[in-house]
């Protein structure tokens, strides 16, 4: 009989991805969506969609009841305030729980993070990424829970990072902070099989791991150009975008959001997050507790991301 996974956040870019892995790997999924015109692609023609979300305690039990386990994919990534992060990000993880612990089972918790939880002074991000890992150590104890924290990810499907790879494919590599700014980076496929993994390995350490393609001290905004252009054949320029260029609409964004409830994505917060000049990390220990190891290094993941100058399509074949 195949095992029920419970997903949050399921239409967005890495639960879609982390669905179609799943599918293609004999599990049958069970998705929250609040529309579920968004659940409409051939990933979840055999899905079970529960209509609903993570403030919605009916749609959440239904979602989680004899499920094997859930992954809670599901987040805020724009806003003005940090309550417009804390109610999705902090509170909907807080009602998952609730809706775990009032459950007959007890499925195991995949939770997945960021690093911007990491440094929670940077932004209203970061800061509710780290209170909703704070929820699951308070008030988690009988769940099997997993946190794991992955870098910036980008593949096929991936509508932040591509302009950027998009204006490096012109020739210019646009820098928020530093050139020389250190980061590490993951590839979608590889996120996905990570989670593959943790549903194989039965891992009940409540623990929170890190994860990333394995690049030795991740990479700086040189690193990152050198690559796009030798994928490009074209001489890529790192340039640190002059302050006011970014300060101002952030600035903007942020009066906007707080008078009218909007959530924008560029704000003074998320540039302190941007700014940030150390955002490596290293996946060994996940590596070890689950058997499981990156595939995809950069170059080979930016040949395999469509919709832009260097895509190589059929790059990454199947594992």
């Amino acid at each position: 009989m195949k095992k029920v996974i419970a997903v949050t956040g399921a239409t967005g870019f890495i639960g879609h991805a982390i669905c179609g892995r799943l599918i293609a790997d004999n599990y049958s999924i069970r998705v929250l969506v609040r529309d579920p015109r968004k659940a409409s692609s051939r990933t979840f023609s055999d899905a079970e969609i529960i209509h609903g979300d993570l403030a919605d305690p009916d749609s959440l039990q239904r979602l989680v009841s004899g499920a094997d386990s859930v992954i809670h994919c599901a987040g805020a990534v724009r806003g003005a305030t940090q309550a417009q992060f804390d109610r999705v990000n902090v509170e909907g993880t807080r009602n998952l729980l609730h809706a775990i612990k009032a459950g007959t089972t007890s499925p195991r918790l995949f939770f997945i993070s960021s690093l911007a939880a990491r440094e929670p002074q940077l932004s209203f991000y970061a800061a509710s990424k780290h209170r909703a890992e704070q929820v699951l150590k308070k008030e988690g104890s009988g769940i099997a829970w997993t946190v794991l924290r992955p870098p910036a990810v980008y593949g096929p499907g991936d509508r932040e990072l591509l302009p950027v790879f998009r204006l490096m494919a012109r020739g210019l590599a646009l820098t928020p902070g530093l050139p020389d700014a250190r980061f590490s980076m993951l590839y979608i496929d590889d996120l996905s099989s990570a989670v593959v993994a943790w549903l194989g390995a039965d891992l009940i350490a409540e623990e929170i791991f890190a994860i990333d393609d394995g690049h030795a001290r991740g990479y700086d905004w040189h690193d990152v150009g050198k690559v796009v252009g030798e994928l490009c054949k074209r001489r890529v320029r790192v340039v640190r975008a002059p302050s006011w260029l970014l300060d101002v609409p952030a600035w903007v964004n942020s009066r906007i959001g707080t008078l009218f409830g909007t959530a924008p994505m560029l704000t003074p917060e998320k540039l302190r997050e941007l700014r940030h000049r150390d955002w490596v990390c290293e996946g060994t220990s996940f590596q070890r507790a689950v058997n499981w190891r990156p595939n995809v290094q950069l170059a080979e993941g930016l040949r395999a991301t469509p919709d832009w100058p260097g895509h190589r399509q059929g790059d990454i074949g199947p594992e």
